[in-house]
């Protein structure tokens, strides 16, 4: 065994004493790499990836969750703030299906089927009306959660208390209500009304009137109601010009908070949108004269009469004194003579042309908009560098802004105003949005690309080293070939003559063993001895 190991060593030893320094050192590069390379491998291919189980729950329902998580021997991690709990990703469906069995999560939410757990005889009326109220809180919430573009809904109901008497007047009900939309998600006014008709219709003594919807960004959503489109048509009550007036900023404000939160993204916009309406409503009458042909003023002949009379003949010439020339007289004393030449000529030309007869009845809009103004604040794409949004997109933004102005103003205030005066009703403001809403984003993991170059170094590496190590026994065969064959040639055969006999034969086998097997040589030895 230590012969082994001593030749093993020796061997060893000659290699590396053969090799250069360049072999040496990419040997020695080789090796530290495939070592890292399979730390690496081994350290993402046994990394736990975690995903969120349950979010935004209260602190006492996590450690109830913790809990049964601890006794299945489950892996988990606490979120920071203690309101959400993540597990491994290959096991996030399993296990809601498991806690949905065992009834996690509690959200603490009373619903109907709260009562058919936790009803009895000694419930007093005050508790059932809360858990009544609570209860039709949390399905008028489910109810919204149904619609299109509503992640979650809160809803809060204010249900004034019963009179004591007959005759007292009932009190109407009200309810607020705050939606978590989707980002950049609009609602249209069919979703609208279905959102007050489900909150009016759930709710006893709950009008339309009473009912507040809001979302998460503080943005309200009304109801178009009959009042609200007749304002539009007369605009003459002032709550219907605020409520009219409201609506134009609010649609503006909405098609511009769209544009820019698709160029910029939704949570790095914000807009505010002013106007100033005249509601003066004119009605008149016109009744208008026109030519037909306008150019040379003429219009169509529909008729013409022309009469030319001619005479020539002798006689007397008139003679008298025409009656402007007569003072005294209130008649003509004008009287032809008998004698003299006299030559007549008449012509006469009638002519009828039809004109354009035009009758307007003008009833002004109730409304125009006699001045607009714009404000934006727009994150750049480093939010606490400006200089990282570019100029020419804030030109951009500024010029798309000024055609929404010119657009929207009424034409003859638009037509008045420079450029200079519409750039002024727009301003963009380039900074950080402090106050933004913080949207919950899960990690997904991925290997990161540095990883995928390390792999490709040390696999050139590798494949160099066994480059180099095979070009190495290849040389080290051909000088071993190349040794062998000098040896043969320095070989003189031995002159003396030896007899050859049976003892003699057996000698040169062993030596010849001895040279060419010297491990057998040295067992064959041992037995030997062992037997003597």
């Amino acid at each position: 065994m230590n012969e082994r190991l001593t030749k093993i060593k020796t061997d060893s030893t000659r290699f590396w004493g053969s090799r250069t320094k360049t072999q040496k050192g990419t040997l020695i590069g080789s090796l530290l790499g495939i070592v890292i390379l399979a730390a690496v491998i081994t350290y993402f291919t046994t990394r736990v990836t975690y995903a969120p189980l349950y979010s935004d729950l209260s602190t006492a329902e996590v450690g109830k969750i913790k809990e049964t998580l601890d006794a299945q021997g489950t892996k988990y991690k606490i979120a920071p703030g203690g309101t959400s709990i993540l597990v491994p990703e290959n096991q996030v469906d399993a296990l809601l299906v498991q806690l949905a069995s065992e009834g996690f999560p509690e959200s603490g939410k009373i619903d109907y089927s709260f009562f058919s757990q936790n009803a009895g005889f000694g419930m007093t009326d005050n508790e059932f009306s809360v858990l009544k109220l609570a209860s039709t809180q949390t399905e008028l919430a489910n109810l919204i959660k149904g619609i299109k573009g509503v992640k979650d809904a809160k809803v809060m109901i204010t249900l004034p208390e019963s009179g004591v008497f007959v005759s007292d007047t009932q009190q109407p009900a009200s309810a607020s209500i705050v939606l978590n939309t989707e980002p950049g998600y609009q609602f249209t006014e069919t979703q609208i009304q279905t959102l007050y008709n489900l909150a009016s219709k759930s709710v006893p003594n709950l009008s339309p009137e009473n009912i507040v919807i809001t979302n998460q960004y503080f943005e309200y959503y009304d109801l178009q109601t009959s009042t609200t489109a007749t304002a539009g048509a007369t605009g003459t009550d002032v709550n219907q010009q605020l409520t009219l007036k409201k609506q134009i900023e609010r649609d503006l404000q909405r098609q511009v908070q769209t544009m820019l939160g698709t160029l910029m993204g939704a949570e790095k916009v914000a807009v505010v949108v002013t106007t100033d309406i005249d509601f003066t409503q004119e009605q008149r009458e016109e009744n208008l004269v026109e030519p037909v042909d306008k150019e040379n003023m003429a219009g169509i002949q529909i008729s013409a009469q022309r009469i030319s009379e001619t005479f020539t003949g002798n006689g007397a010439a008139a003679t008298g004194t025409p009656e402007a020339e007569n003072a005294t007289d209130n008649f003509t004393n004008y009287q032809s003579g008998s004698n003299g030449d006299g030559d007549y000529e008449k012509t006469e030309e009638t002519i009828n042309n039809e004109v354009n007869r035009i009758k307007r009845q003008i009833v002004e809009s109730p409304y125009r908009i006699r001045d607009l103004g714009i404000q934006v604040m727009v994150e750049p794409p480093t939010a606490d560098d400006a200089t990282t949004l570019p100029a020419n997109v804030q030109q951009d933004i500024q010029n798309m802004l000024a055609s929404i102005v010119r657009t929207s103003i009424d034409k003859n205030e638009a037509g008045q105003l420079t450029d200079a005066q519409i750039d002024e009703k727009v301003n963009v403001t380039v900074q950080q949005l402090n106050g933004k809403m913080q949207m919950e984003t899960t990690e997904t993991s991925k290997i990161p690309w540095w990883i995928y170059v390390i792999g490709g170094i040390l696999l050139v590496a590798i494949i160099l080293l066994v480059f180099f190590i095979l070009r190495s026994r290849k040389q080290k065969e051909e000088e071993a070939l190349i040794l062998e064959d000098q040896v043969e040639m320095a070989e003189i055969e031995d002159i003396t003559t030896e007899k050859e006999t049976e003892s003699t034969v057996r000698r040169k086998q062993l030596e010849k063993m001895a040279k060419d097997k010297p491990d057998e040589f040295a067992k064959l030895l041992r037995t030997w001895i062992t037997e003597d």
